[in-house]
């Protein structure tokens, strides 16, 4: 199953909404043949595994190790029961059942009724935490993301971008936007900072999707660094929108977007994971909407003071308490990892 695990990241970055899963094909102590899920919409890692046998009769009584229930239902592709009932499997070691009700234990059962023994053991591998969370709970996985002084403050009291980090840390926080589905900022992080938000030379044809929260789409600058990359974006927009966009900008107009109606949007669309590198109201809607489940903090070694910009401010909101859950030096500075406690 180690192994199977190991497998199933060579996917990452590829799989889009579909979890990573990876397959080990066994018979006598010897590993008969290996398989990931490679690519959204593409053959399954038991497929895969099964594809890769030198040939399909030394199938006949094998165990297969996967790291996730198989599908028993038509999707993008065929069930994968099925085929490993033609091929004659013998046992199915699970690591975890599949929470998508789509599946959801009736993988299990189809093979138990065709007489294949099935155990599982209730583990993930540390892999698919969004895909798990989004299924347990209804909604994206949402992380806040900041640069913070030693005395809490995201930026200077001008209008205008404060570089806080080193280098090390920009180039960590770029592998930590791989891990996510979408990036959020409101409409003065826009502004103010310009940003691209996509992550130089990614490999993926499924880059995280820009998510601007705006007051007027119409009013936008798409002259702005956004524009020029064709990854997705979504604008927000709180009036309705008349300008033609290009095919990678869509636009979702209603009266409000508090998060809990943002969450809402990513969930309808599938969406299991978002990060969100806005401002510090943007933080606070967040915070006080308690929809925030990680804080993740680079600590830079130096103090703004006076009236500089507090990494969290505007809306009230009750206490959220927090678990630290890692602290690692990224060159000068510190980066801090916290869960929010259940």
């Amino acid at each position: 199953m180690n192994l199977a695990f190991s497998l199933a990241q060579n996917g990452m970055g590829q799989t889009w909404t579909n979890p990573l899963v990876g397959a080990v094909i066994v018979k006598d102590d010897q590993v008969l043949a290996t398989g990931y899920h490679q690519h959204y919409g593409q053959s399954h890692a038991e497929v895969n595994a099964i594809k890769n046998l030198p040939s399909i009769k030394i199938a006949q009584g094998a165990t297969i190790y996967v790291t996730l229930e198989p599908c028993n239902h038509f999707g993008k592709t065929p069930p994968c029961t099925q085929q490993l009932i033609d091929i004659g499997i013998k046992k199915v070691v699970i690591g975890q059942l599949d929470p998508n009700p789509l599946v959801a234990g009736k993988g299990v059962k189809h093979l138990r009724e065709a007489g294949i023994e099935v155990t599982i053991l209730n583990q993930t591998g540390n892999i698919n935490q969004f895909y798990n969370f989004f299924y347990h709970q209804q909604r994206p996985f949402v992380t806040l993301k900041y640069a913070v002084s030693l005395d809490g403050k995201i930026n200077g009291p001008e209008p205008k971008r404060t570089l806080l980090t080193g280098k090390e840390s920009k180039v960590d926080s770029q592998k930590l936007r791989l891990q996510y589905q979408a990036i959020l900022i409101g409409e003065n992080t826009l502004t103010i900072d310009n940003p691209l938000l996509i992550v130089p030379n990614q490999q993926t044809d499924f880059p995280a999707i820009r998510i601007i929260v705006v007051d007027d789409a119409n009013q936008v600058n798409p002259n702005l660094r956004l524009f020029t990359n064709s990854a997705p974006i979504w604008l927000l927009s709180r009036q309705p929108n008349y300008r033609h966009w290009p095919d990678f900008v869509t636009v979702f107009d209603q009266k409000s977007w508090t998060p809990t109606e943002i969450t809402r949007l990513l969930t309808e669309q599938g969406i299991q994971s978002l990060l969100i590198e806005g401002g510090s109201r943007t933080h606070s809607r967040f915070i006080s909407s308690e929809i925030v489940d990680q804080i993740t903090i680079y600590l830079a070694p130096l103090v703004l003071g006076g009236t500089a910009l507090p990494a969290v401010y505007g809306t009230a909101s009750s206490q959220l308490n927090f678990e630290i859950k890692a602290i690692k030096q990224v060159g000068k500075d510190l980066r801090i990892d916290a869960r929010r406690e259940s």
